[in-house]
């Protein structure tokens, strides 16, 4: 686990960080990153915006953002809008879109081992540039963020992000507030994989206090066995809201397809794990995917989640849809320049 440390020592907090490693200079355990600057209320943060991540902990730096809209099924729409709603029903006739902020950022690699089990750091992910469709490029350190969980600080650092990937995007620009500029190559990267980068629908739902937010994303169609294939990831959180420490322990899916078939998947966890939300790790986050042979589509289903005295609820996945992009290109190979 990431730690963070504050100093009280002037009104503008420093954001200190724990030095780790057999190079640590004797009795040294913590340096200075930072200093944290003012939450943003209005408006978005720009290119080069340095962050702390308000659930994960991890440092960051904001490449470009993204205007989602999100469905959240925690809002329950005013009556005289409202019919009354089956036994079962998710309302998903009832949600309206909001739009809201979300970021592609660079995950610090530095922070990397101590996230890693409560967030994966390879979530996006493109299909390889050859035949075999079931074939996955993942881009590790690339995170979707939303505007709430930024805590902006600024650094004197030239470099205060290590990244193979940020040197390359972004340059040093004194005069500049963040003083990080895009690169011709990342306003390339940005234009040349926008379809299959692009943040579209935000879904989100809670059930006794667990709430799970998913992202789809579209990431193109292969030929396989003379018929066509579809592939979306799809990017899942998990939040403990409560207080009440619990295991995630099972997962039911539903998958239909235009093409008329409704599959049911099974299986214990998620990605291989049984993760625990706790106060101390209150959330989790992981992605996968998900092909069919049909242009569009839509999932749902239940976590099965259990609590320290052995008993079971099932929490909610909201429904979501799977949508394609009508001008299909081929995906790209990944981020060579």
């Amino acid at each position: 686990m990431t730690r963070v440390f504050l100093s009280s020592q002037c009104s503008c907090c420093l954001l200190l960080w724990p030095v780790f490693g057999r190079n640590r200079p004797e009795g040294k355990v913590l340096e200075t990153v930072g200093v944290f600057e003012a939450l943003k209320q209005h408006g978005k943060y720009g290119t080069g915006q340095l962050f702390l991540h308000s659930v994960f902990g991890y440092r960051g730096i904001v490449l470009f953002p993204w205007h989602a809209r999100i469905y959240d099924r925690d809002i329950i729409p005013p009556m005289s809008d409202s019919k009354p709603e089956p036994p079962g029903s998710h309302r998903s006739k009832e949600v309206k879109g909001k739009t809201h902020t979300y970021y592609q950022v660079l995950i610090d690699t530095r922070d990397c081992p101590h996230i890693s089990q409560r967030s994966q750091t390879e979530a996006v992910t493109f299909l390889a540039n050859h035949d075999d469709s079931r074939a996955l490029y993942a881009i590790p350190g690339l995170d979707y963020v939303s505007h709430e969980d930024i805590l902006p600080y600024n650094s004197t650092e030239q470099v205060p992000i290590q990244h193979e990937l940020f040197e390359r995007f972004l340059m040093f620009n004194p005069d500049k507030t963040p003083p990080f500029s895009a690169r011709d190559t990342l306003k390339a990267w940005q234009e040349k994989n926008h379809p299959w980068l692009e943040l579209s629908d935000v879904h989100r739902e809670t059930t006794e206090n667990i709430r799970v937010t998913v992202i789809p994303f579209y990431m193109g169609m292969r030929d396989a066995q003379n018929s066509h294939v579809y592939w979306w990831r799809y990017c899942i959180r998990l939040e403990n809201m409560g207080s009440e420490v619990v295991q995630l322990r099972e997962r039911h899916w539903r998958i239909f397809s235009l093409s008329g078939t409704l599959e049911t998947v099974r299986g214990r966890g998620v990605v291989g794990r049984e993760p625990v939300l706790s106060k101390e790790q209150p959330a989790f986050q992981y992605s996968s995917h998900v092909s069919l042979q049909a242009p569009s589509g839509h999932m749902w289903g239940t976590f099965r989640i259990e609590r320290t005295d052995g008993s079971h609820f099932d929490v909610r996945i909201p429904p979501f849809s799977l949508e394609s992009n009508k001008d299909d290109k081929a995906p790209p190979a990944g981020y060579t320049f």
